[in-house]
């Protein structure tokens, strides 16, 4: 029992700093009444705003639509009610429409560009669920990435045309009709992930802008999930998760 408590104690700095760090990364206890409608948020401090995004919901506005999106609605939540407030929030990175999952949002541009600069560093993993089974259960896709006339995402082999994109995976379950896979984005292109999955012969299930026309799966099944960075003030590692949609494993045949 001494010896157990000396090495118990002899611990403690790093126990403390372990606790600490739980700690501040625990969700963000912000009532429901006060949470934005399709974002909640799960963490929030004097520089930064991370959520979960529901899909259908926009980030930033669309000529179809300006005021129901996430930006907006974190906009009113920053300015607590008051009409005459100017508090704005900064966004970092976008999700597609009809992509759930984590966001992240300054509440400066000072921050803001932090994070931008460092963008590269930051680990970004999604999970999805593909038309049938992957030849190689894990690899990497990379091609140039074009935007044609009608935002469309291509990809290309000219270097001169397009930006490169990298997506990694892993597959994590797989059925008779479908896969569901663990995605590393090593870089941020738009559609990146439903374009090289498309490429692939396996667009992602209820993408039919990239992949097939399918009424039976009216989701799109694409989440980010985690998310890890350095905060660009405090320093302190950052890391977030949520839970894999129930849909998508369902739609492998159960838990993964």
């Amino acid at each position: 029992m001494i010896d157990d408590y000396k090495v118990e104690t002899e611990n403690f700095p790093s126990l403390l700093f372990l606790y600490i760090m739980n700690f501040m990364q625990a969700r963000t206890k912000i009532p429901r009444k006060y949470q934005p409608k399709g974002f909640e948020i799960i963490y929030e401090d004097d520089h930064l705003i991370i959520g979960e995004k529901m899909p259908g919901l926009l980030t930033v506005g669309a000529l179809w639509e300006r005021q129901h999106t996430v930006h907006n609605l974190l906009n009113q939540y920053v300015r607590k009610g008051n009409s005459k407030s100017n508090k704005v929030v900064f966004v970092v990175h976008r999700l597609d429409q009809a992509t759930s999952g984590l966001l992240i949002f300054a509440k400066s541009e000072r921050v803001q560009q932090q994070i931008k600069d460092h963008w590269k560093e930051v680990t970004k993993t999604y999970y999805t669920v593909v038309h049938g089974r992957m030849p190689h259960k894990s690899g990497e896709i990379s091609s140039y990435l074009v935007e044609d006339e009608d935002y469309v995402m291509h990809s290309t082999m000219d270097s001169d045309q397009g930006k490169l994109a990298h997506t990694a995976y892993t597959v994590v379950k797989e059925s008779l009709k479908f896969s569901l896979l663990k995605i590393n984005l090593l870089t941020g292109r738009k559609n990146q992930i439903r374009v090289h999955l498309a490429d692939e012969g396996h667009p992602v299930v209820g993408d039919d802008k990239y992949g097939r026309p399918d009424t039976r799966h009216s989701r799109l099944a694409l989440h980010s999930q985690a998310i890890a960075f350095v905060h660009p003030v405090t320093k302190t590692p950052m890391s977030f998760e949520t839970e894999i949609p129930e849909y998508f494993t369902t739609l492998v045949g159960g838990a993964a």
